[in-house]
């Protein structure tokens, strides 16, 4: 039994290095039983692409063991589409079990008894010589005998299962990237914009998109957003500007963010040597929840609420430590470029700030005198702005009117315009 297993394998192997003179592209498939077989540089090829597991095997007329990769019958249907998307050409060849293909003893064939004929006619050999030499004949052509390619012996099912796998294959390879709706800054590839609905709320609308392949954090949309996406009115791009726009815009360096670094104060360079992003867990805190930029230069260790939008473009990597340090506790360290900011509104005569002591609690308090249009209240100047203005001297008296007064100065602009405008209607 073992002598007739190692036969038919030395056959199929046989079979396997003709086939491949003839097809030295594809991949060679060979059905054993209940078992699919690939042979040599084939099942190299393949174990790469299935991930299965190659075994050597000894055979009676090769001088090394050949390399060998086999898996079940029934997964033929899994493994053979991932063989044709990788680009193989593959081949089956099926075993048929032909009878009068076994060896038996002394049993002739009619090819045989014909070959007999001719022989005696020609040179009247004797019986036993012309034995051997049909013996030897019948072990060479074994394998052309009993295996068959796929195109001639496969069931229509498996063929089925291969034209369908090639057609997918083929759809996929002639599938062209969708293009991307805008490209950033940074090069990176915006697609996939759109809007969709709330499952659970469907008065809730959200813009998402995706931004090289990775998933954006959905946003909610404003009605009016919203209805000028879906009139057309309303672009991609523009969408992603409102929504997203930190995602767009140029990246720092990564050296902007290492550590120690300076920036200039009232009294020469501030050190900074450690600024990061934490949440706040300490729920007697009114700000409890929230996250905070914490800040250490030397000594002096400081926090603030830090926005969304500072967050965001922390953690996008559009703006540096030093940036949001100015931003977020400039006024605290009495920063000039922290003042510059407050401007008073067009038209309002700087004259009128007044900046004095309130002798009924000894506070220092701002406010302004618009003349015909009346005058503010006062408001109680903070200790840092106090240092700002009268010891460090890098803010102005304009600048910390308009930080305290600018909401009350805008509202009793506007309440006169109206005013005026009322009265002129009446006229008319």
């Amino acid at each position: 039994m073992v002598k007739k297993n190692a036969e038919k394998d030395v056959g199929f192997v046989r079979q396997f290095n003709e086939l491949k003179k003839k097809h030295p592209d594809a991949v060679l498939l060979f059905r054993k039983g209940d078992f699919y077989e690939m042979y040599k540089e084939d099942a190299l090829k393949a174990s790469v692409i299935l991930a299965l597991k190659v075994s050597d095997k000894i055979l009676p007329l090769e001088n090394d063991p050949i390399k060998l990769l086999t898996f079940p019958r029934h997964e033929l249907d899994k493994h053979l589409p991932k063989l044709i998307r990788s680009g193989q050409r593959v081949a089956i060849c099926e075993a048929i079990d032909q009878p009068k293909l076994m060896k038996k003893p002394r049993e002739k064939t009619g090819e045989e008894l014909k070959s007999q004929d001719k022989v005696k006619k020609e040179n009247n050999l004797n019986q036993e010589t012309m034995a051997k030499k049909k013996k030897e004949q019948a072990v060479q052509e074994e394998p052309t005998k009993t295996v068959k390619t796929a195109a001639e012996e496969k069931p229509a099912k498996e063929m089925k299962s291969e034209q369908q796998a090639e057609q997918k294959a083929e759809a996929k390879q002639e599938r062209k990237p969708r293009e991307p709706q805008m490209i950033t800054a940074n090069g990176e590839k915006v697609s996939h914009g759109h809007a969709f609905q709330s499952t659970t709320n469907p008065a809730d609308w959200y813009f998402t998109a995706k931004m090289d392949g990775v998933q954006l954090k959905p946003q909610k949309m404003d009605a009016a957003d919203l209805a000028a996406y879906q009139k057309k009115e309303m672009t991609v791009p523009q969408l992603m500007e409102k929504y997203y726009p930190t995602k767009l815009m140029p990246k720092v360096s990564e050296e902007a963010f290492q550590m120690p670094k300076q920036l200039s104060g009232p009294d020469g360079a501030i050190t900074i040597d450690k600024f990061n992003v934490y949440k706040e867990k300490d729920e007697q805190r009114p700000d409890y929840g929230k996250y905070k930029f914490y800040v250490q230069m030397g000594d002096t260790k400081m926090s603030a609420v830090a926005s969304r939008e500072d967050l965001n473009a922390y953690f996008d990597r559009v703006v540096s430590p030093t940036q949001l340090v100015e931003k977020n506790f400039g006024e605290r360290l009495h920063l000039q470029s922290a003042y510059e900011k407050y401007q008073l509104p067009e038209g309002v005569d700087p004259k009128g700030v007044r900046v004095a002591k309130d002798h009924s609690d000894n506070k220092w308090k701002v406010s302004m005198d618009l003349g015909d249009k009346g005058k503010t209240s006062k408001h109680e100047l903070s200790f840092d702005d106090g240092y700002s203005l009268f010891k460090a001297k890098t803010a102005t008296r304009e600048q910390i009117a308009a930080k305290y007064l600018n909401t009350e100065i805008t509202g009793m602009l506007s309440a006169v315009t109206n005013k005026l405008e009322k009265s002129a209607s009446m006229k008319m």
